[in-house]
């Protein structure tokens, strides 16, 4: 990584999701949250204010070095212990259903390789475990999709990879997930960068 994605991308990241609105997405995302979770692009710790009670442990993953520096107040701050491991969501250092649940907040769209990421996901939480995810995503919109598919090259090269054209639902459900529910909508604007979904899906056996 370039010193853009390196020392820019994550601080522009940190100040544009903390906003009060999202943290009400990612509240209603972590609805029902507990046991051992595995945390795919953990990122500055945006996430740890809003872990429910019943979460005992968060094994954070992400290959942000300036991230870890952003979150060490959130992660000190938290009664949840917290246990860095790992840089990629493609490969987990972690037994198979060793977790009760995966934890996805705008983490999918910038995975190189995101199918991987999610079969990782499948191996490592057990079966009948929870995936709660937060993404934004492909639009239900024509018109938005044609703007999303042509601006992602530019935005995967200005945000450190992120792709603003992946269907979340359909993707989830194609690695083996079970929706149990979801929901899906506009946040703000560009709307190129605002169709939101939320849910919880199922590891099925």
């Amino acid at each position: 990584m370039g010193l853009w994605a390196k020392q820019v991308v994550p601080r522009i990241v940190d100040v544009a999701l903390r906003t009060d609105d999202v943290a009400r997405w990612r509240r209603r995302c972590m609805e029902g949250l507990a046991g051992v979770v595995v945390e795919p692009g953990f990122g500055s710790g945006l996430n740890v204010p809003h872990y429910p009670s019943g979460v005992t442990k968060v094994f954070a993953v992400d290959p942000s070095k300036l991230g870890q520096k952003l979150a060490a107040k959130r992660v000190a701050a938290s009664p949840v212990e917290i246990e860095p491991v790992g840089l990629t969501g493609e490969q987990l250092p972690l037994n198979d259903d060793s977790c009760d649940a995966g934890l996805l907040t705008f983490t999918l769209c910038t995975i190189p390789d995101h199918m991987a990421a999610l079969a990782e996901l499948r191996r490592v939480i057990r079966p009948g475990g929870t995936l709660h995810f937060l993404e934004h995503g492909l639009a239900d919109d024509e018109s938005v999709q044609r703007w999303q598919h042509r601006i992602t090259p530019i935005q995967k090269r200005v945000a450190d990879g992120c792709h603003l054209n992946r269907s979340i639902v359909a993707d989830i459900e194609a690695a083996g997930f079970d929706i149990e529910w979801s929901d899906a909508r506009f946040v703000g604007r560009p709307k190129s960068a605002a169709w939101f979904t939320v849910g919880r899906a199922v590891n099925s056996a």
